[in-house]
């Protein structure tokens, strides 16, 4: 059913519309191409108050289950520069748009800052809610503005960087979700930044490359999409969403005496002085699940933080996985593991010691 500005389409399929490829249906699914569309779909009756679930290319998403109410899809994929002076450049991109290709359209500018953030699967419109971050960069940093359509009033607003709440992989847009429809993000990009390089394997995969001396931020993005295509599975070969767990963030005390026990347990700075980061990677991997299979819900070989999807595992099957993997860390190491996709039409539960063995 075409409407002026969306197509609509009732219990339509969403198995080629999440990266972990399991099979669930929407009640209705709207792909919008014109955002100034969203006020008159939204304010339909059928729509004011029912499930509302944003998707962009699937890939921070667990289906669990069917999905109520309305699905929506913002295809509209413009990029544009709204300011340039001699040291940065605002620039506005849609929700629509690969966050990969906005990265190498920056770059192809001169723009800088995105490098390390390369080849992370999604949408520009997924970014702001979980802060994506990878290779000691976040997106928080850069973002001057969020554009959005407020669902309680119907109406754009523009919420600036310090409104949006960052926080690791986290934001106002995680929790709560309902509220605020991205319609398109703002980015201040300087002209010239140096390079981070400190993170484990940059260094030597740009020394792979036979980059010698200060590299460019071009070769910066060359080596992190070298890394992610390296150690993690692909999406279109092995249905996955990326990193499942968060690393966990626990009291400096705690991370010391875990190190004690384990010396060898990555321990990074936390949010604060008081905490540190575990690797949570490291975590599953001791407690015997890298590789592990259940039918075809299984734990990538390549990185323990990986849940794949071999074939025609279920969501349902795959969330009872991360639970099962979550109660044995618990139970092992003391450790509280959390997802970090958006899960929809379950809940994730971390499962007793009994069940949760590998």
């Amino acid at each position: 059913m075409r409407q002026a500005g969306y197509r609509l389409a009732e219990d339509a399929s969403l198995a080629g519309r999440n990266t972990f490829g399991v099979e669930a249906r929407a009640e209705w699914l709207a792909d919008v191409h014109e955002p100034d569309a969203l006020p008159d779909l939204l304010a339909q009756p059928w729509v004011r108050f029912a499930p509302l679930l944003v998707l962009g290319e699937g890939s921070n998403l667990l289906l669990a289950g069917d999905v109520p109410g309305l699905v929506l899809c913002l295809t509209r994929a413009r990029i544009a520069v709204l300011e340039d002076d001699a040291g940065s450049a605002l620039v506005e991109a849609d929700a629509g748009v690969n966050w990969n290709d906005l990265v190498r359209w920056t770059l192809g500018r001169g723009l800088c800052g995105l490098e390390n953030l390369a080849l992370i699967p999604g949408t520009v419109g997924a970014a702001p809610i979980q802060n994506i971050g990878a290779y000691g960069t976040e997106i928080g940093e850069f973002i001057d503005s969020v554009a959005v359509l407020d669902r309680e009033t119907l109406r754009p607003r523009e919420l600036g960087g310090g409104e949006c709440r960052f926080g690791y992989r986290d934001s106002v847009f995680r929790r709560a979700p309902e509220q605020y429809l991205i319609t398109a993000v703002r980015l201040r990009l300087p002209k010239a930044r140096a390079v981070r390089t400190g993170y484990a394997g940059v260094g030597e995969e740009l020394a792979a490359m036979g980059v010698q001396g200060e590299p460019s931020h071009r070769q910066v993005a060359e080596a992190i999409g070298r890394l992610r295509t390296r150690k993690l599975p692909n999406p279109a070969l092995l249905g996955n969403a990326g990193s499942f767990f968060k690393n966990p963030v626990v009291a400096a005390e705690v991370a010391d005496a875990l190190k004690a026990a384990h010396p060898g347990l990555p321990v990074h700075p936390g949010d604060s002085a008081a905490t540190r980061k575990l690797s949570a990677a490291w975590l599953i991997e001791q407690a015997g699940w890298k590789g592990h299979r259940e039918g075809d819900a299984g734990v990538a070989a390549q990185h323990a933080l990986v849940l794949v999807n071999h074939g025609r595992a279920s969501g349902a099957e795959l969330l009872r996985l991360a639970g099962r993997i979550a109660g044995s860390v618990q139970a092992r190491f003391g450790v509280a593991l959390e997802p970090e996709p958006r899960i929809v039409g379950g809940r994730f539960q971390p499962l007793p010691p009994a069940e949760a063995a590998a």
